[in-house]
């Protein structure tokens, strides 16, 4: 078994993984702080996982760049986006450079297009993973709709899950297929699956009319202005992540939080279980509820639909 390989390492060493061989280090360093009655989460644990999450996340990432979140010293240490691809990153490692990249830009990004590659990102400090919502074959086309439903300071739990269940209403009212994930943090993100053609405009503008329409049933709870600070406290309905190199946070990714909790893909069901919480499973946890239920996000990859007509 390759995690018992990994298990079997001291605090470095050379991991085979999925076919490839990772030099592994600091395997005894903490990344995530306990939660109480826990423990904390060493980069062998996280590593573990990782392992054991990316034949299931890889068809989520394939085929997409890919921006880390990189907290080499931790979850409890600042953190930093890294998307340009190392110099030192292993020859074997799929990757994308963008034609249309300025010269202060990013030029070349990872995309994980097997369970290796994800692996290798988290050896390398990448603790939450951000795919694009388009594809590098056609980069300015997305194959997903997002919606983020962002809590704002006096935004209780009980709040964000009304604005999901009236999303959830007007997604059956459409008839359009969507999933939703709670965050890991404090919130909800919605992907709606669609078929290559719309661009990002496009999609920007439906997301924010469904989402405008959506907000008004609740107007106090919501907010429409961009500076946090000027929002009262408020949520926000936030579509302007519908654009090139603006992602949201992987399915089954980690969060720099106590525990590592992942952004955990939930039942539209589970949105009326009052144990639901939006950082309730873990690294550690999230693996037998998989096993137990499925991958609950699989619907993301299995529908290519086209947006209706909002009225």
């Amino acid at each position: 078994m390759e995690v018992a390989e990994l298990d079997a390492l001291g605090r470095a060493g050379i991991w085979p993984v999925f076919g490839r061989e990772l030099r592994v280090t600091n395997l005894d360093k903490v990344l995530f702080p306990a939660r109480p009655g826990e423990e904390p989460v060493t980069k062998r644990d996280f590593l573990r996982y990782t392992a054991a999450i990316a034949p299931t996340l890889v068809p989520y990432l394939a085929g997409r760049a890919i921006n880390l979140h990189r907290y080499p010293d931790g979850a409890d240490r600042p953190g930093f986006w890294h998307k340009e691809l190392p110099d030192h990153a292993p020859d074997w490692l799929p990757r994308w450079t963008n034609p249309e990249a300025d010269p202060d830009e990013t030029q070349t990004y990872l995309v994980v297009d097997e369970p290796a590659a994800l692996v290798w990102a988290a050896n390398f400090g990448g603790l939450e993973w951000h795919p694009w919502t388009s594809r590098v074959a056609a980069q300015h086309r997305p194959t997903y709709a997002l919606i983020d439903l962002d809590p704002g300071s006096t935004t209780s739990w009980d709040d964000v899950l009304a604005l999901a269940r009236l999303h959830r209403t007007a997604f059956e009212h459409l008839g359009v297929v969507a999933r939703a994930k709670v965050t890991g943090q404090r919130g909800i993100q919605i992907w709606i699956p669609i078929a290559t053609g719309p661009s990002f405009d496009e999609t920007r503008a439906w997301v924010e009319q469904l989402s405008r329409t959506v907000g008004a049933v609740l107007p106090d709870l919501v907010s429409w202005k961009w500076q946090r600070s000027e929002r009262g406290g408020r949520a926000r309905l936030d579509y302007t992540q519908n654009a090139i190199n603006k992602t949201l946070v992987a399915p089954y990714s980690p969060r720099p939080r106590p525990g590592a909790p992942v952004s955990a893909p939930i039942d539209w069901a589970e949105l009326d279980d009052p144990a639901l919480r939006p950082d309730l499973f873990t690294i550690r946890s999230i693996l037998p509820r998989l096993a137990e239920r499925g991958d609950l996000f699989r619907d993301v990859l299995d529908h290519e639909q086209t947006l209706p007509p909002l009225r």
